[in-house]
C-alpha cells in the first residue's frame, strides 16, 4: 500500500480510532506518559486497513501506523522531532507484531452475548508512564466497539474485569501464561525503552508547549455599579464625620463660655 492510499484508509477508519482514544487516553498530571491505541477490525471495508495504531505522549498525538501496510507517519511536531531516531524505526516491527497478535486472538475473545450487527472491533491501549519517584509503570486496557472490558496490570500480571462482556476474554488470557507474558514484556520492555528514549527529545518541547498554552489568570473586574456604591459610601462617611466634628467643636465652645462668666454675688 502506498502512502497516499494509507492516508486515505486512515481517514476512513478515523471514527473507531477517535472513539478508542476518547475512553482510553487519560492524562496523568505532571507525569510523562506514552500510549499506543490499537484498533483491529476483522472485516474492514474496501480500502480500509484492518489495524491502525495511534501513538500519544501526554495525550498529544505524534504518530499513526497502518499495521497491514507497514506505514508509519508522524502527526505532530513531536513526531517530526523523533522520526529520524532508531527508536522511531524500531516501533514499526513491534507495533506490527502486536497488531498481528491481537488479530489472531480476536476469534477466541469475542463476547459470548454479542448481539450487535456486524463484526466486533477489538480495541486495546498500551500505556507506560513515569511515577513521581522516576519509576516507569505500565498497563493495558482492552474492549470492543468503544466499551472497555478488561484491564491488565503489566507489573504484577493481574487481570481485572471491568465489564461483564470481558469475562470470556479474561478467562482466556488469564489462563494463558504466554499471552500475559507477551503483553507484560512489550509494555514493561519496549514501551518503557521508547518512553526513555523519546523523552530525551521531547522534554524541552513539552515544557515549551505548557509555557505557551498556559496564560496568566485574569484579574476579576468589579462592575461599574460597585464603584458608584463605593463613592456614595465614601461621601456619606465624610459627611457624617464632619457633622460629628462640628457638634464636638460646638460643645467645647459652650463649655469655655460658661467658665468665663463671673460668679453670681449675693
Amino acid at each position: 500500500m502506498d502512502l497516499t492510499a494509507a492516508r486515505g484508509a486512515r481517514l476512513g477508519f478515523a471514527a473507531p480510532v477517535l472513539l478508542v482514544a476518547l475512553w482510553f487516553c487519560p492524562t496523568r498530571g505532571d507525569a510523562y506518559s506514552l500510549c499506543y491505541n490499537f484498533t483491529v477490525d476483522p472485516q474492514p471495508s474496501t480500502g480500509q486497513p484492518w489495524c491502525v495504531v495511534q501513538g500519544q505522549v501526554d495525550g498529544n498525538g505524534f504518530l499513526s501506523y497502518d499495521c497491514g501496510g507497514a506505514v508509519i507517519q508522524s502527526t505532530s511536531p513531536l513526531g517530526e522531532e523523533v522520526k529520524t531516531t532508531n527508536t522511531w524505526k524500531s516501533q514499526m516491527e513491534t507495533l506490527g507484531d502486536i497488531g498481528d497478535f491481537l488479530k489472531g486472538q480476536l476469534p477466541d475473545v469475542i463476547p459470548e452475548k454479542h448481539t450487535a450487527r456486524g463484526p466486533q472491533t477489538l480495541q486495546g491501549r498500551m500505556t507506560c508512564w513515569y511515577e513521581e519517584d522516576g519509576h516507569i509503570s505500565g498497563s493495558w486496557q482492552f474492549g470492543f466497539n468503544g466499551q472497555m472490558f478488561l484491564h491488565f496490570d503489566s507489573e504484577n500480571g493481574h487481570w481485572t474485569e471491568v465489564h461483564s462482556g470481558g469475562r470470556r476474554m479474561k478467562e482466556k488470557w488469564e489462563n494463558d501464561r504466554a499471552v500475559s507474558n507477551f503483553f507484560k514484556n512489550v509494555c514493561m520492555g519496549d514501551c518503557r525503552a521508547w518512553l526513555r528514549d523519546f523523552m530525551v527529545h521531547w522534554e524541552e518541547m513539552l515544557k515549551t508547549t505548557v509555557r505557551t498554552t498556559v496564560s496568566p489568570p485574569m484579574q476579576p473586574t468589579a462592575p461599574a455599579s460597585h464603584h458608584i456604591i463605593k463613592i456614595i459610601l465614601g461621601v456619606s462617611a465624610g459627611f457624617v464625620i464632619s457633622i460629628i466634628a462640628w457638634i464636638i467643636c460646638k460643645k467645647r465652645q459652650e463649655v469655655r463660655a460658661r467658665k468665663s462668666e463671673p460668679a453670681f454675688q449675693l
